[in-house]
């Protein structure tokens, strides 16, 4: 992280993030609160409370958030060189209740940012100016995740309108609704059962063979026996069929988007030096390589891979009472940067000699399947920290000395 010690604060303003109005609240570095108060999510009134906090000495601000919301703070924050440090949410919760009373509020929670930073300046996480393309592939990353959480609503009402209709049918072509464009082409031009068995069999495979034409024959021959199965047709069947085209054209809609941000992933992906370098790990594929490296971001925040495995959640808690002693499984941590070391862990067990020999270790010590790919994941920590410190390419005996030696 970010060298805690090249950092001497006077004054600390914790920032309750809200839409219009943020709270602020000052206090010096002795304990005296200097104000405590609603500033408006604005330029003018941003600065303005800079010019005033900054008379007292240096200033650091304290967030909870680095939502959108917070964004036009922190870009003031950055042009005027006032360091800003993030305490994730559920630290903030847990100090929140040290202090008296049980109201949540804006000023309470305000108050308690900056007292705990001003308590726990060793246990900030100081933020940094970022690299603009790795900004940008987060914010791309970030669009691709709510597309696919559209794509997916989508798919699910689909298929209820489906089964609606038709059971048999839903059956068939349920699963295929998310991968198979084919499908959905011939659903946007015939939704309902009374419409595809107007039309015949050659003609349903030859619409899915369009897009999808290794899978026509096999698909037009299922859906012509789900048809023959149900002779009674679905009540209100010509309005089904409406709410059907209408949901597959968004779901062609939705996977076209995330197909062309894919495209703008992969060229920022590729063109960034760190990229090319985690690229030559087994495990990294187009979607969790750049959501890997934009999580990580500069790689130099972090001394140690036992300190980004914490930060992804990938480390082991001990919890210990009296001469009980147990680890358990991270809840926290980076959930994006976790989900996608997961996988590339799950993908180099399979793959990588020296993944899949720690993997089996494991399991033979009586982990289970999921344990042991995240001990996978966590031992990689090290050895990506050294490939993207040092910008080397995966070569396991020179990494492994690296890691060893960091």
């Amino acid at each position: 992280m970010k060298d805690q010690a090249a950092i001497s604060v006077d004054v600390f303003v914790g920032v309750d993030i809200a839409k219009q109005d943020h709270w602020a609240c000052a206090i010096t570095a002795e304990g005296d609160e200097l104000f405590s108060r609603a500033v408006a999510n604005d330029e003018c009134a941003i600065d303005a409370q800079f010019d005033e906090i900054q008379a007292h000495g240096t200033v650091a601000v304290i967030v909870d958030t680095t939502s959108p919301v917070a964004h036009l703070l922190l870009r003031v924050a950055a042009e005027r060189q006032v360091p800003v440090a993030y305490v994730r949410g559920t630290v903030m919760r847990q100090a929140a209740g040290t202090y008296a009373g049980e109201a949540k509020t804006d000023p309470k929670d305000a108050f308690v940012l900056a007292d705990y930073a001003r308590r726990n300046t060793d246990r900030l996480t100081w933020l940094e100016v970022e690299d603009p393309q790795l900004t940008r592939l987060r914010l791309l990353n970030s669009r691709d995740v709510d597309l696919a959480t559209d794509a997916n609503r989508a798919v699910q009402r689909l298929r209820q309108a489906l089964t609606a209709v038709s059971p048999a049918l839903e059956r068939v072509v349920g699963k295929q609704l998310a991968s198979t464009a084919g499908v959905r082409d011939l659903l946007e031009h015939w939704p309902t059962p009374s419409a595809l068995q107007a039309v015949g069999r050659a003609r349903i495979r030859s619409r899915i063979a369009k897009r999808s034409p290794r899978s026509a024959d096999k698909l037009a021959d299922a859906i012509w026996s789900a048809l023959g199965a149900q002779t009674v047709a679905a009540d209100e069947e010509e309005t089904w069929g409406e709410i059907i085209v209408d949901l597959a054209g968004d779901i062609n809609r939705v996977n076209s988007r995330r197909n062309q941000i894919a495209k703008d992933i992969k060229a920022i992906y590729k063109s960034h030096p760190l990229g090319k370098v985690l690229d030559s790990m087994c495990g990294f594929g187009p979607r969790t390589g750049p959501r890997v490296l934009a999580e990580i971001g500069n790689p130099h925040r972090f001394e140690t891979g036992a300190q980004l495995a914490s930060y992804a959640g990938l480390a082991p808690v001990d919890r210990q009472s009296g001469r009980t002693k147990t680890t358990r499984r991270s809840k926290g941590g980076n959930h994006r940067l976790k989900n996608a070391m997961f996988f590339a862990a799950f993908v180099a067990k399979r793959h990588d000699p020296a993944a899949k020999a720690h993997y089996e270790k494991k399991r033979a010590e009586g982990k289970s399947h999921k344990a042991a790919v995240i001990s996978v994941a966590r031992k990689r920590c090290d050895i990506i920290l050294a490939m993207l410190k040092t910008q080397t390419p995966y070569r396991r005996p020179q990494l492994e000395e690296l890691a060893l030696a960091a």
